[in-house]
């Protein structure tokens, strides 16, 4: 239902309180009233921006579409309030179309402009206004695709930086491993061709071979107390028997988890020749000891690299079924050199929470970005808490922390691009943003809760 406004009524709108008589004449001429049922759709997101909307009296409703998820953005009833096509200002530079839905949430009345008239108005009468209009939102939109792009790049190296230095760690110690293990693999030769050399039979050697395997293993790490305690219970016995370099051999046994027992096996199978015998039993435990450093140490760079793997997700299909757990475990490896010594890390995933279908490599940039943004909150020092739980047909993630908290009245724009609280370059205030776009644009939603103590 179509009707007229009266130059008084659009006066009284916060909107138009300081145009002129003739200003508001043009507008009452060019533009019409149009009356909404409760319920009723002003302008659907994604058509042609044909009206721009001021609300004259009742109540709307603004919605965005974000692909898939209808997110309510706000509420209002005060006069004056406008939407639809609020950019027409830009002309062709720009596809013009409704970038949100006006909903009548009851019977309402609104002053409709057509989008050319409105055009027409802004750069007529506020050119100035126009251009500067213009730049701001040119320049907020290249401003903010070259920033995303930047914080993906620092995002990436960090993590790059990350894995290099825990990579490296384990592959050091492989190789030192690998170096050490060929002297000691020529030594167990030499000790071998002594003990044939001093007459020991195959029957005795083959004895002496079969000891090594049959050492206990105890998962149990001893105090380096108990360490220098059995040290010196060995370095004795072997004194006592004559065996040359007693004192150096003994670490080397009990670090290969032999003692006196084992020393003891080693005297029976070989009977006089315990000397040349206990050099060769140390030189073949320390080669089966760097064995298994090896082994270890690559079992290490495996899990990061599939660590990696998970969290860049490049062998995976974009969307798919995913374990959460699997996501946020792989982003916690990834930054663990940024997880200092004094945070404790607390994780409490539900064990009934199925895979889920998501964008895995995107989640990931989000868990980075909120990890990341609660290590620097904690100045070094708290406790991280990363939860998963179920609500109804719906996937929880919490990621918490123990530091200040963000101040209250800052809790409205923590999701605005481009605002941080850090200093001057330390943050780019994208890291929410991306991680807002991401959540609320392709998973479901976002919501900060502060003040909470979490245990």
């Amino acid at each position: 239902m179509s009707a007229t406004v009266s130059p008084d009524e659009l006066r009284g709108l916060f909107l138009f309180e300081d145009l002129d008589e003739d200003q508001l004449a043009w507008l009452t001429r060019c533009g019409k009233v149009e009356e909404y049922p409760a319920d009723g759709v002003i302008c659907p997101q994604g058509e042609a921006a044909e009206f721009f909307y001021v609300l004259l009296d009742g109540e709307i409703v603004m919605t965005q579409n974000i692909r898939g998820h209808v997110m309510e953005v706000s509420r209002t009833s005060r006069p004056g309030t406008y939407g639809g096509a609020v950019q027409a200002y830009l002309g062709e530079k720009i596809e013009q179309r409704y970038q949100h839905s006006l909903l009548a949430s009851r019977p309402s009345r609104m002053f409709a402009l057509p989008a050319r008239k409105f055009a027409h108005a802004v750069r007529e009468w506020f050119p100035m206004a126009t251009h500067l209009l213009e730049g701001v939102f040119f320049g907020m939109t290249t401003g903010r695709r070259v920033v995303d792009q930047v914080e993906r790049l620092t995002a990436l190296g960090r993590i790059t930086a990350g894995l290099t230095h825990e990579l490296n760690n384990p592959a050091a110690a492989a190789a030192r491993a690998a170096d050490e293990l060929g002297e000691r693999l020529l030594g167990a030769q030499a000790g071998l061709a002594d003990l044939a050399a001093e007459g020991v039979d195959c029957t005795r050697l083959s004895e002496l071979a079969r000891l090594g395997p049959s050492l206990p293993r105890t998962g149990e790490r001893r105090s380096p107390l108990e360490v220098g305690d059995a040290e010196d219970e060995l370095g004795d016995w072997l004194e006592e028997r004559g065996v040359p370099d007693a004192w150096e051999l003994a670490p080397r046994l009990v670090a290969a988890g032999a003692g006196v027992e084992q020393a003891e096996e080693v005297e029976r199978a070989t009977g006089g020749h315990l000397p040349a015998a206990v050099r060769w039993f140390a030189e073949v435990l320390e080669v089966a000891q760097l064995q298994a450093e090896i082994s270890e140490a690559m079992r290490r760079i495996t899990n990061l690299l599939d660590s990696a793997r998970q969290y860049s997700q490049l062998d995976r299909a974009g969307h798919r079924r995913t374990d959460l757990r699997e996501l946020l475990d792989s982003t916690l490896t990834m930054l663990k050199r940024k997880i200092g010594p004094d945070v404790t890390v607390k994780t409490d995933y539900d064990p009934s929470l199925p895979p889920v279908p998501v964008f895995a490599a995107e989640l990931n940039q989000v868990w980075t970005n909120m990890i990341v943004n609660a290590l620097q909150a904690m100045g070094g020092a708290g406790t991280l808490t990363i939860r998963t739980s179920r609500e109804n047909d719906h996937a929880v993630v919490e990621i918490g922390d123990t530091g200040p908290g963000i101040p209250a009245e800052n809790l409205d724009r923590i999701f605005t691009p481009f605002f941080t609280t850090k200093a001057v370059g330390e943050g780019t205030g994208l890291g929410l943003d991306i991680s807002w776009r991401v959540v609320v644009g392709r998973h479901g939603g976002v919501a900060v809760r502060w003040g909470a103590h979490v245990e």
